[in-house]
């Protein structure tokens, strides 16, 4: 079966891809400018880390996307929905609230560590990683894909993603029933039937494993963790979510044939389907 050590370098990258440091405590800040289509975004970025003994270092890294021209606060809190008590949504405001979220973690392991700190023998390095990315924007969709990684002691890291569409032309994040009407039951059977269509990657010594040979549920819910394209809806689970971690995360697709008839006429629209 597929290395677990490739899900565990997958949560590292995680780490990398903010500016690297050394593990000197200090902070960083980085701004990039993203134009798909006419659409632009900036970003703030902090990586810093520090020394709670000398057996464990703690790294913090997190990067959000900032939008200068929405201004819509509904929309925008749905944007930042994992952003408990964020106000500010400038670039100023966002950087603000990572520093202050940055030692409040620090803070709370320093305090936590105290009691394990004795039972670390070796040198660990545990962290936190955040970050935002903006995969597309069409037809007045846009698709950003949210990721976590993690390591605080155990036997390996853990990641996620969550996936988010977001309708500018009616300032909210897109629901699974504004593209479609068709029944969950339906939904997840498509689901089921179309599993091993992207495989995860995981082989044996016998070769390839497919998706469907590690699954943990009976039936594979349809949730709001999806994107698309103009070829396919895509529904994104997590490691655990729906099959054992070895299997990483799974891409399941669903095409626009499959849910032709289902589909609502204000997305068909949009979509410029026939």
């Amino acid at each position: 079966m597929k290395n677990i050590l490739a899900a565990i370098t997958l949560a590292a990258l995680f780490s990398v891809s903010a500016c690297k440091k050394s593990e000197t405590s200090g902070t960083s800040s980085a701004t990039e400018n993203s134009k798909p289509g006419t659409f632009r975004t900036d970003s703030v970025a902090i990586n810093d880390s520090v020394k709670l003994a000398d057996s464990l270092t703690v790294q913090y890294s997190a990067k959000l996307l900032v939008f200068p021209s929405l201004q819509d606060k509904t929309l925008l809190d749905s944007i930042y929905f994992n952003r408990k008590g964020l106000k500010d949504f400038s670039q100023k405001g966002l950087q603000a609230y990572l520093e202050k979220d940055k030692n409040g973690y620090f803070d709370k392991l320093r305090k936590e560590s105290k009691e394990y700190l004795s039972d670390i023998r070796f040198g660990e390095k545990w962290y936190t990683d955040t970050s935002m990315h903006l995969k597309s924007v069409t037809n007045d969709f846009m698709h950003i894909q949210y990721m976590w990684g993690s390591y605080e002691g155990g036997a390996h890291d853990n990641y996620g993603f969550s996936e988010r569409v977001f309708d500018l032309k009616n300032n909210k994040k897109l629901e699974l029933k504004d593209i479609t009407t068709m029944p969950a039951g339906s939904l997840e059977a498509l689901l089921m039937k179309n599993i091993n269509k992207i495989n995860s990657g995981t082989t044996d010594n016998k070769g390839q494993v497919n998706n469907s040979e590690m699954l943990l549920v009976e039936v594979i819910p349809a949730t709001d963790n999806f994107y698309f394209d103009d070829k396919n809806l895509y529904f994104h689970y997590s490691a655990y979510e729906i099959a054992a971690f070895a299997a990483g995360d799974i891409t399941i697709p669903v095409s626009w044939q499959e849910l032709d008839k289902t589909l609502t006429p204000a997305f068909r629209e949009r979509m410029k389907f026939k």
